[in-house]
């Protein structure tokens, strides 16, 4: 089981870079990239309401749950 981040499709659906959607969010372009690329184990909820006003989305259009791991479903 595992939690995906999708931050990086959401962010090229809305034509934002990294450094612009770190900077409207107030943290790092390290933190950011780590949680982009799913070296994360934990967001706070915090940054993830102001991802989600920034990218004017919800939390699941970033977040989606693999009960495999690896994206797909295991129950087919």
């Amino acid at each position: 089981m595992s939690i995906i981040l999708r931050l990086d499709r959401v962010m090229a659906d809305r034509k934002m870079s990294l450094n612009e959607l770190a900077e409207k969010v107030g943290i790092s372009n390290v933190n950011l990239s780590n949680l982009k690329t799913g070296k994360v184990k934990a967001i706070r909820f915090s940054t993830l309401e102001a991802i989600c006003n920034v990218l004017d989305c919800q939390p699941g259009d970033i977040l989606e749950y693999s009960r495999d791991g690896d994206g797909k479903n295991s129950s087919g």
